[in-house]
């Protein structure tokens, strides 16, 4: 405690550094990563119990059960800042990036995309360049990605439900990037390792026999309005399994609990992530405007059954939710992540230049 009591008596983090040792910890662990790194500004004590490996350990273990949605704004890059909101802090945080940022190289006006995040790596794309560049925010370490075998790729070929981000869970600052695509009609999984630095490839086989799907990735490779082709990816199968989901049973009759997932497929929007589905539906609003404008009126959420095969039916959202959520818009867009049994849903849409964001949680052991 020396270096706290060396702290200025007149500051109110004295006091707080006073505390037993085990409860300033738990303090700390019960905010937002942001929030404690800023803690480590307070005073050399705080700084140092924050630096600890041990306190590291627990808190990278800690916010593992945190959730966050990342807004990258397409700025000049010297205005790189990304906006993330946390639902542990239910507000917005600021992270600012200029300085990572000009450790790379871009072509004069080339515009960065953010493509996709997890633990404390970032990766974005390069349209100019054709590149991915991870950047990770605690370590500040930036690099290129080398292409992938494909080839250079541009930000338009790059599909969210179709990849995935694994960093490592030692805390090394090691990721693997994986992503699935079709080569000559078949699925091939791609997989970067950034400890290596290197690509690797597998062809998805069909699935035979019986597939528990524990500790597995689900890998969009191709979606329809009523079958999908997805790729699994697990500790237990070295080869990627294909999965062939559809919206309907061996007979083609409709799935009892459906709500409205057989209206005009042009009314309707699919959002996949994680092995899940999310089914928007929507309807016409009358506009004195000569566009479109459309309103949410039903959202339904779905699942792989392993057993079957098929796309199952989870639950949709009470219309008591959906007056509250159900507003105009002119462009929708949305992500789904499912983790630990929990379902989180995120829609971003654009009404008259306004931006509207709606997350949605689903508890699939509690139904609710």
């Amino acid at each position: 405690m020396d270096q706290c009591q060396n702290s200025d008596p007149n500051t109110n983090s004295l006091g707080f550094c006073l505390l037993p040792s085990e409860l300033i910890q738990n303090i700390l662990f019960s905010l937002a990563l942001p929030e404690i790194i800023r803690m480590k500004l307070v005073n050399k004590f705080l700084a140092y119990v924050i630096s600890d490996q041990n306190f590291i350990r627990e808190c990278n273990l800690r916010s593992r059960s945190a959730t966050w949605l990342f807004v990258y704004k397409k700025r000049w890059r010297h205005d790189a800042t990304i906006h993330g909101f946390s639902n542990r802090s239910n507000r917005w945080f600021k992270i600012s990036i200029d300085d990572l940022m000009k450790q790379v190289i871009f072509y004069p006006g080339e515009d960065v995309y953010l493509l996709t995040v997890s633990g404390n790596v970032f990766l974005f794309a390069s349209n100019g360049q054709k590149a991915v560049i991870a950047v990770n925010l605690v370590s500040k370490a930036v690099k290129k990605i080398p292409p992938c075998p494909l080839g250079p790729r541009g930000t338009s070929s790059w599909r969210r439900f179709g990849m995935k981000l694994v960093p490592e869970p030692s805390g090394s600052g090691h990721f693997r990037f994986l992503f699935v695509e079709l080569v000559e009609n078949s699925p091939v999984l791609f997989e970067y390792n950034s400890e290596t630095d290197k690509w690797q490839s597998r062809e998805a086989k069909e699935r035979y026999g019986n597939f528990s799907g524990k500790d597995c990735m689900f890998l969009n490779a191709v979606n329809g309005p009523y079958e999908s082709l997805v790729v699994a990816v697990g500790s237990e199968h070295n080869t990627p399994m294909i999965l062939r989901p559809r919206l309907w049973n061996g007979g083609g009759q409709q799935q009892p609990n459906a709500m409205f997932s057989w209206v005009n497929i042009n009314d309707r929007r699919h959002v996949y992530g994680d092995g899940h589905m999310m089914i928007m539906r929507s309807r016409g609003v009358d506009s004195t405007q000569d566009r479109k404008v459309k309103m949410l009126s039903g959202i339904e959420i779905w699942s792989i059954c392993l057993n079957s095969g098929n796309w199952e039916y989870v639950s949709d959202v009470p219309n008591e939710i959906m007056k509250l959520i159900g507003k105009p818009y002119g462009v929708i867009i949305g992500c789904l992540e499912a983790r630990d049994g929990i379902i989180r849903a995120v829609l971003m849409s654009n009404f008259e230049g306004l931006w509207d964001i709606i997350w949605l949680t689903y508890n699939k052991v509690m139904g609710l």
